[in-house]
């Protein structure tokens, strides 16, 4: 399923635990708009990620350190990072997508599978 909201879009506003999280996108939205938020509290974050950075959020994804092993996160990752960095929001939950981050090196998988993300560090 592709998930898109448009950078400028406005925030959707007050809405029930079950309608965020449980809604056909499954809380990616939510997660994309926490992201823009972010942006405006913490630019200097929000400079990092626009640079490549995938920098530390509340989402499995973000690289601390460099390491060899294949890394993987989740979706609710991606969204965030793409609302830090002022993206739209562009999730197709059909296909894994895999970047590089800028400062360390590291390839991150982003996928809907959590078996491959769920006991990592």
């Amino acid at each position: 399923m592709k998930i898109t909201r448009n950078a400028d879009a406005a925030p959707r506003g007050e809405m029930s635990w079950e309608t965020r999280w449980d809604g056909p996108d499954k809380g990616l939205i939510v997660s994309w708009e926490r992201g823009r938020e972010k942006r405006r509290e913490d630019p200097g974050l929000a400079a990092r990620a626009v640079a490549g950075e995938l920098v530390v959020l509340p989402w499995k994804g973000g690289v601390e350190r460099a390491i060899k092993a294949r890394k993987y996160g989740p979706f609710h990752y991606l969204a965030m990072w793409q609302g830090l960095r002022g993206d739209p929001l562009e999730i197709d939950t059909s296909a894994e997508v895999t970047l590089v981050c800028s400062k360390f090196g590291v390839s991150v998988t982003f996928t809907a599978d959590d078996s491959k993300y769920r006991n990592a560090v």
